[in-house]
C-alpha cells in the first residue's frame, strides 16, 4: 500500500501492547515506511508516562484494550482529560469487536477502531488517516499563529470560498475570533472541507472511502473543481461576535446530505478510514452544531 511522505517533520506514533510479539510487528509494519516514527510502551502505565514527560513527541497514539495495570480505555479517558494530550488521535486494536464495546471505545474518545487479528493494510490506511489529520492541525496551527493581532475586534464577517486550501487557510483565520482558538480550528476546518468535498463537488461517504483507498482522492478533488457542473459553486462563511457566543455560518451551494447519520460517531463506521469530520466538530470542538434540514448550511456556536 502506497503510503504518503508528509513533508519535513515526520509523524511520531506510540504504539502500545502487552504482547511483544505484537508490538514487534507493529513496530515493523509501520516502521519500514519513512513517514513514520515507532516508539513503543508496554502497558498503559508506560504509554503515560511517556505522553506526560514528553506531551509534544507524539502525534498518532496506536493502543491495545486489554492489558494489565491500565487498560486502553483508562488511557484513552486520562488522555482525555488532559489538554496537552486531548487531541492526539487514537487508534484502538482490541478483539472486543461485539458493538457494545466498540460504543464504550468510541465514548472514551477513540476515533479509530481496528478489531484483531489485524490486516496489514487496513492498518496501514487508518494510520494513514490519521497522519494526514495530524499533519492538517499541523499546518493550520503554523499559520493560525501568523494572525494574532486584533482578532478581538472584529465583531461580523462574511467571505466566500472555493478550493479545499482556501477553506484551510480560513479556518486557520477563522479559529483567531473563537476564545479557544486550538479548540475551534479543527471544527471550523472539518466543517469548510466537508462543504466543498460533500456540499459542492457531490462526494459521497462511499465514494470518498473508495478515492480514499485507490490514492485517487486529490486527483478527484482537481477533476471536480474544473467540471462544469461544480466549478462555479462556492461556499459562504459568516463570523458573528456576540456577548455571549461565538458563531460561524457555513452555506454550500450543494444539493445537501443526510447529516443526522454523523453527527455522533458510528460504531458500524469505527474502521473506516474517513468520516469523523462532522462527529469532531459537534463533540469537541463546538458547544452547539446545527444543520438546516436540507444539510447545505450549518451554524456552530462556542459560548464565550
Amino acid at each position: 500500500m502506497k503510503i504518503e511522505h508528509y513533508g519535513g517533520e515526520r509523524i511520531k506514533i506510540l504504539a502500545v501492547d502487552d504482547n511483544p510479539v505484537s508490538l514487534l510487528l507493529l513496530e515493523n509494519l509501520l516502521g519500514r515506511h519513512d513517514a513514520y516514527v515507532v516508539r513503543t510502551a508496554v502497558n498503559g502505565r508506560d504509554a503515560l508516562d511517556q505522553l506526560h514527560s514528553e506531551p509534544g513527541s507524539i502525534d498518532i497514539v496506536l493502543l491495545d484494550r486489554m492489558m494489565p495495570e491500565m487498560d486502553g480505555l483508562a488511557v484513552c479517558a486520562a488522555m482525555k482529560a488532559d489538554e496537552r494530550l486531548h487531541y492526539i488521535p487514537v487508534i484502538m486494536q482490541t478483539a472486543a469487536d461485539r458493538p457494545e464495546e466498540i460504543v464504550e471505545g468510541i465514548r472514551a474518545g477513540v476515533f479509530y477502531y481496528l478489531t484483531k487479528p489485524l490486516d496489514n493494510d487496513t492498518l496501514l490506511s487508518v494510520v494513514g488517516a490519521a497522519a494526514k489529520r495530524v499533519k492538517l492541525f499541523r499546518q493550520l496551527r503554523s499559520e493560525m499563529n501568523q494572525w494574532k493581532v486584533g482578532f478581538g475586534l472584529v465583531q461580523a464577517l462574511n467571505c466566500t470560498f472555493r478550493t479545499i486550501e482556501e477553506g484551510e487557510s480560513l479556518a486557520a483565520l477563522l479559529a483567531n475570533f473563537f476564545p479557544v482558538p486550538e479548540r475551534a480550528l479543527t471544527g471550523i476546518s472539518e466543517m469548510l472541507i466537508n462543504a466543498v468535498e460533500h456540499g459542492n463537488l457531490a462526494i459521497d461517504y462511499e465514494v470518498k472511502g473508495s478515492l480514499i483507498r485507490e490514492n485517487a482522492w486529490d486527483d478527484e478533488i482537481a477533476r471536480r473543481l474544473s467540471d462544469p457542473r461544480y466549478s462555479g459553486r462556492k461556499v459562504e462563511v459568516v463570523f458573528e461576535r456576540r456577548e455571549d457566543a461565538c458563531s460561524i455560518r457555513i452555506t454550500d451551494d450543494g444539493e445537501g446530505f443526510d447529516w443526522r447519520r454523523y453527527l455522533e460517531f458510528d460504531p458500524a463506521r469505527a474502521t473506516d478510514n474517513h468520516g469523523r469530520g462532522i462527529a469532531m466538530a459537534n463533540t469537541l470542538c463546538f458547544d452547539s452544531l446545527v444543520f438546516n434540514e436540507r444539510g447545505n448550511e450549518v451554524v456552530g456556536v462556542v459560548a464565550r
